[in-house]
This record gives C-alpha cells, structure tokens and sequence, in this order.
C-alpha cells in the first residue's frame, strides 16, 4: 500500500468537511499510522471526529504558536514511535478584522496574529519534528495552502499569509533538504469547509471556479486535494521538495471563463 507503516502527524481535523481528515482516513485506508493534533476548545471536537475515521486515531495538544506545546507534542511521538515519517500542516487562522474587505484598516496587533498562525507556524512545525523525520531516514512535510499570486475577494491578509507560506516552504526545504526531509504545499481550489465559511465574500470565486476550472470542480469533495497530499507524503515523490502543487481542477492555469467545452 502507498503509505504501509508510515507514522504521520495531521493537523487541522475540525470537521469531516476538512481536507486534514480526507487527508487522515486516505493515510489510514492507504496503511499509515496516524496521530491527530488539537488544542484549546478545539482539542475535543478533533477527539470527536477522530472516532470516525476508519481507525480511530490518538490525539494528541498541539498549539502551534506555544514552544513548550511543541516540545512536547515532539517528545509524545518520540515515546509513542520513535520516529516521524510525516508531517500535515493544515493550520491557518486571520481574526475577523483581516478579512472581508478591511485590508487597510487592519491592525498590526491581527496582521500579527494571522501570520504568527498561518505562516510561522509552518518552520515552527517542520523544525520541532525534523529531529523525528530524521530519525526516519528522512520524511515528508506537506502544508495546505491557497494560490497566492492575485488578490482573492475578501482574502485579505491571509492571502499575504498564503503568500509568506509560500516563500517559507522553500526556504524550509533549501534546509531540511540535506536531512533527506521533503518539504511541499498543495494549493487547494475552494471547499466548503470550516476555514471558508468564516471569510465574508468567499463565495464570489467559489461560484466561478468550477465554469473556470478545465476538469471542472466540487466545492464539497476534498478528497482530490486529500490524495495529491498522501501522494506527497509517500516514498514515490522522492525528489519533489519546495513545490506547489495545485489540486483546483486546473482554474490557476486559465484566464477568468476560459474553459471551454470540446
């Protein structure tokens, strides 16, 4: 099987809508172990969703924007595996005031916040579970991101984020590379998930994407995305790293309505 015992940490499981638990039940049913990651209010909801996967999988507290919690996620998979040989960044988070339409009104005090949690924590992440990857004999890192290279319609500043993910994953790879560990984004299309309800105006591209895309595209199916992210965690993309792989029915390589039928 593609991922046969292969130990992989996701994050993001908040819904059975989310492209982490797509990502997560795809692992299991593909051979891997897999851990989830929670916190605050949100830890319980993960345990919840966590029961209905094929398997049901341990969670374990993860804030990402804490050191210590990151140290001992790190040391809970050292006692629990020994090794890590995946790691799922499906982490992102802009306060209401980012987005919708405010973008030069934003404080500093929620641009700092929305970075801190949408795009440090991505090195953050990859640098406290590199040890463990290493450990492995090398491994995978693979974060989900959102084609930043244009404006998107009340994105705001986490479209910055997206693009600052961007950036970041490369330099994540150029140092994590010589350890054997893999390091790569996939740039979703628009799913009706947790995330896209909370950002006002999201539905003005959702609803233009799938005339848009050339394979067309399913604003409630994550499991596209899901399997292109499984592929990237597997041993058959060994020398892909500091990539962006778009999984959006193919709509970043057209111009807006050029999508013609054959």
């Amino acid at each position: 099987m593609l991922l046969e015992n292969k130990r992989l940490l996701v994050t993001g499981v908040l819904t059975e809508a989310s492209i982490a638990f797509s990502v997560a039940r795809l692992a299991q049913e593909a051979g891997a172990e897999v851990v989830l990651s929670g916190f605050g209010r949100g830890l319980r909801i993960t345990q919840g969703i966590a029961k209905r996967l094929p398997t049901e999988a341990d969670v374990i507290e993860l804030d990402v924007t804490k050191p210590d919690d990151l140290a001992a996620a790190a040391a809970d998979i050292d006692s629990r595996w020994g090794a890590l040989d995946g790691v799922v960044h499906a982490i992102g988070f802009a306060p209401a005031g980012a987005l919708g339409g405010r973008f030069m009104q934003t404080s500093w005090e929620d641009v700092a916040t929305t970075l801190q949690v949408s795009t440090y924590s991505f090195a953050a992440l990859a640098a406290a579970m590199a040890p463990l990857l290493k450990q492995a004999g090398g491994g995978s890192i693979v974060g989900l991101d959102f084609d930043a290279s244009v404006a998107w319609p009340g994105y705001d500043w986490m479209g910055v984020a997206k693009a600052g993910l961007e950036s970041c994953c490369r330099y994540v790879a150029r140092d994590l590379g010589p350890q054997n560990i893999r390091v790569n984004l996939v740039a979703a299309g628009p799913l009706r998930t947790m995330a896209a309800k909370a950002i006002d105006g999201f539905s003005r591209f959702e609803d233009e994407w799938a005339p848009r895309a050339p394979l067309g595209w399913n604003v409630h199916d994550a499991e596209p995305v899901g399997r292109v992210v499984c592929a990237l965690l597997s041993d058959w993309t060994p020398a892909v790293t500091g990539e962006i792989v778009h999984v959006d029915g193919g709509a970043h390589a057209v111009g807006t309505g050029a999508a013609t039928e054959g």
